[in-house]
């Protein structure tokens, strides 16, 4: 008697892709990231530690045509060895739906400290980027945004 196989059963690339895209929204949306205070959204990702400004560069145009799309990069100072390098970076919005706009994880094998997303802007507003260093310190910059078409409003038509 022949076993019948199971065409139910994911294939491992199934289930190896299914596990990244689970892994990249963790990233993009980080559980806990509720409507909230700018300031409360900082002090829960860096545990309250204090935040120095400089070592970081938040590049986004200071006029935005419309905020649906709207292209960021970061880049924090580091020489990006292993024992001097930036374990994540984080972008933070003063008036979206979520504060905690997106999360990036760094290490030495990175080679350099930039990222670059698109994100959505719902107003004229602050952005706050963050850079974790290995050595447990927290470096920022902020940059205030004109929007002149918003987007991402909820409860709005």
């Amino acid at each position: 008697m022949h076993p019948t196989p199971h065409t139910a059963s994911p294939t491992r690339r199934q289930l190896l892709g299914g596990a990244a895209g689970i892994a990249a929204f963790v990233v993009l949306r980080p559980a806990g990231a509720a409507v909230g205070d700018l300031e409360v959204a900082i002090a829960n990702y860096t545990g309250h530690t204090q935040v120095r400004a400089g070592r970081v560069k938040l590049d986004i145009a200071e006029l935005v045509d419309n905020g649906n799309v709207v292209p960021v990069t970061v880049t924090a100072e580091s020489p990006m060895t292993a024992a001097d390098h930036v374990k994540s970076i984080a972008i933070f919005n003063e008036k979206n739906p979520q504060r905690d706009v997106a999360r990036f994880a760094l290490g030495p094998r990175s080679g350099k400290a930039s990222v670059s997303t698109r994100i959505r802007l719902a107003a004229t507003q602050k952005l706050v980027a963050i850079a974790q260093m290995s050595d447990g310190s927290y470096w920022s910059h902020t940059v205030d945004v004109i929007v002149t078409v918003v987007a991402c409003i909820e409860g709005e038509a």
